[in-house]
């Protein structure tokens, strides 16, 4: 069965309605759990804030095992109109004050007989530890989880705090506040001697960073030794800390160091531009580099891999899609080219420039991002003589390039200016060992050091 919008949309209108303007669900139909799956996830990083409540729409008993296995803290059966979810949502409200992770399902009869059996499907998690006896009031403090977690880590007292939210909700705010000792008012926190904030404007709401592997341990209280101020990560930004947070946990990373003599190379793009220019191409030396590497890694697949651990499997892939690094205004982006194995340098140099103009326009769509197996983080335009780049999970490698400059070097007993390259292969060493990463670096060196062997493998 499809995904019912109009049905979700209700339940959604109702969740609102119910739980305050600061509040976000998510509903989605759980009928297909693959696809229910990633619109729980994609959900949550489009909402604004934190998510307390996951809402399922589904059929049956089955539907419902199926909710809770993907994560959903309440579950409505179909079939569902508005009144029913507002039955359920009442009971899932006061459910959600006194534990975090309540867990709730309703039958598709009438109400009253699904709020009754709800308290018993009930799974309340673990009371959350405060960091002080004294309490000032009895049973649990409203808070999302979000919010209880940033209490931990900050030692504060929920029962302790004046709490600002809807319906006596505390709020990430009020937490801080009672951290530094500041009335719950604004999202700046000022030190001794600080300034008064300039701005007016209601600032956006910090969402938390999902968490991976052990978490850090708290941070301590700036506050007390200047004045800060609190900025919330864009979407984006938050996403590439997340995504780079897990490779950097998950992946033990190495990196090998080599150079590329492009002096020729060079030579060829430059007596090329005006022709290529002619064809509606603007010639790079990316283009050249994704050949290179493309070619190469038909020599090495296991660079062109992912790993699955549970399965202890290496899964090739007999595909080339190669991702190039693109730094948008709103942060790097990966758009990804597909089969670059078996395009032409003009093939790839159009579709490349295209590509990146969309991404730069945020014109770019998922399909663009999807489905890399490698890639490439050329920062020579910056500046640099190297850097380590972390791999985009879940590829195995990434080779990142730095400004090519013309350096002395021998050649045939002679000192003479060549133009030389700086390439870091940085790559998953469960995978592969740094002799396998070396060889696959020299072979991607040999194909930029003879360009004319590199045309010729086309």
């Amino acid at each position: 069965m499809e995904f019912s919008v109009e049905a979700c949309a209700e339940a959604f209108a109702a969740v609102k309605k119910l739980m305050g303007e600061h509040f976000d669900a998510i509903v989605v139909d759980c009928d297909n759990e693959q696809n229910a799956t990633l619109l729980f996830k994609s959900a949550r990083n489009t909402v604004n804030n934190q998510s307390s409540l996951a809402v399922a729409v589904v059929e049956g008993q089955a539907g419902v095992a199926k909710a809770f296995r993907i994560g959903a803290n309440l579950v409505l059966t179909k079939p569902i109109n508005v009144e029913q979810a507002k039955g359920t949502l009442r009971v899932a409200r006061g459910l959600l004050r006194k534990s975090e992770g309540t867990k709730l399902a309703t039958g598709p009869a009438n109400p009253a007989a699904k709020t009754a059996a709800a308290p018993k499907l009930a799974a309340p998690a673990p009371p959350a530890p405060v960091a002080a006896p004294a309490a000032t009031s009895v049973g649990p403090v409203p808070a999302t989880p979000a919010t209880r977690r940033l209490a931990r880590e900050l030692g504060v007292d929920l029962r302790a705090v004046r709490a600002t939210g809807p319906a006596e909700r505390v709020t990430d705010d009020d937490v801080r506040a009672a951290a530094g000792g500041a009335a719950p008012q604004s999202r700046t926190a000022a030190g001794p001697g600080a300034a008064p904030p300039t701005h007016d404007a209601a600032p956006k709401r910090a969402k938390p960073l999902a968490p991976v592997g052990v978490d850090a341990p708290p941070l301590p209280r700036f506050e007390q030794w200047g004045p800060v101020e609190r900025q919330p990560l864009s979407h984006l930004r938050r996403t590439i800390a997340e995504r780079m947070t897990l490779s950097a946990t998950v992946i033990p990373h190495v990196t090998h160091f080599d150079k590329a003599d492009i002096t020729d190379l060079d030579g060829l793009i430059r007596r090329n531009l005006e022709v290529a220019r002619a064809q509606g191409v603007t010639l790079t030396l990316t283009s050249f580099l994704m050949k290179a590497a493309a070619l190469a890694l038909k020599g090495h697949p296991q660079f062109n891999a992912s790993l699955d651990p549970a399965a202890g499997e290496l899964i090739v892939k007999r595909y080339c899609h190669l991702g190039v690094a693109v730094a948008a205004e709103r942060g790097l982006i990966v758009p990804v080219i597909r089969d670059v194995d078996r395009k032409s340098l003009l093939e790839i140099q159009r579709e490349l420039g295209a590509l990146a103009q969309r991404v730069r326009e945020g014109k770019a769509t998922l399909d663009d991002l999807k489905g890399g197996t490698f890639t490439i983080t050329n920062i020579g335009a910056l500046g640099g003589t190297g850097a380590i780049p972390i791999i985009n999970y879940p590829e195995v490698a990434i080779l990142g390039v730095a400004r090519a400059r013309e350096e002395p070097a021998v050649r045939d007993g002679h000192v003479v200016p060549r133009l030389l390259l700086p390439l870091s292969l940085t790559f998953d060493h469960r995978v592969a060992d740094g002799a396998d990463g070396a060889r696959f670096a020299a072979d991607i060196v040999r194909r930029l050091e003879h360009p004319d062997q590199l045309l010729l493998e086309l």
